[in-house]
């Protein structure tokens, strides 16, 4: 089934999001954070797999204070253009004040069981990694994140399960900051990392020149199986 528009009461303001409801009317929640590219088809067709597997999948607009609504791809310069833009210009601080929004809004959805939990893709993959620093959030899985090297210290506050997929041959986070992520993550019990050595930046992102069937497939089955395990 599809989802629908909805609106969020933010601290700063209202901002949309795109909801995606289980069948069944009942199950744990999930905040899908978005690419740079806003919540585009991508983002809205990850919400419905997720509901589709008993997850209520809520994909927040982060980009509503820049910009509300936006909808890029990935197929023209000139988009991709547009999306670096607004990721430098992107306040993550006041992201993770609308995902904790987002968690809150889920968690009281009728048929939610009270778990929520969030998963996220490139800018997402650092926002699902701070999400699990600075939010009440019961599990959090991120893809391929940029930039986490750079905030290694709040993994301390973690206190509840975290898994990332990191991509080997990712163009965004160089192997030097792939290799400082893993040594300073992999000691934290909470902490699940998935390596994927031969893999570039977005190789789930289904459509994208990097796509990878068989490593996406591998990689969104854990996910799915961690997510199921810990907002049980």
């Amino acid at each position: 089934m599809g989802g629908s528009q909805i609106t969020l009461e933010g601290k700063d303001g209202r901002f949309q999001g795109y909801l995606s409801v289980p069948e069944s009317r009942r199950g744990p929640g999930l905040i899908v954070i978005q690419e740079i590219f806003g919540i585009n088809q991508v983002m809205r067709d990850i919400a419905d797999a997720y509901a589709a597997r008993g997850f209520f999948a809520l994909a927040p607009d982060l980009f509503w204070r820049l910009e509300p609504g936006v909808e890029l791809t990935d197929k023209t310069d000139a988009e991709w253009k547009r999306a670096f833009d607004l990721m430098t210009r992107f306040d993550i601080d006041k992201g993770i004040t609308d995902i904790a929004t987002a968690i809150n809004y889920t968690r009281h959805l009728s048929g939610c069981t009270g778990k929520v939990g969030a998963v996220g893709y490139c800018l997402g993959g650092q926002l699902a990694y701070l999400t699990a620093c600075r939010t009440d959030a019961d599990a959090c899985v991120g893809y391929y994140g940029v930039n986490i090297q750079d905030r290694l210290a709040e993994a301390r506050t973690i206190r509840a399960p975290l898994m990332l997929h990191i991509a080997g041959k990712d163009q965004f986070v160089p192997p030097e900051a792939q290799e400082k992520i893993t040594e300073e993550l992999k000691v934290n019990p909470l902490i699940t990392l998935h390596h994927y050595p031969t893999m570039d930046h977005a190789f789930a992102r289904q459509g994208g020149t990097n796509y990878d069937q068989a490593c996406a497939d591998l990689a969104n089955t854990r996910s799915t199986t961690f997510l199921r395990q810990h907002l049980s």
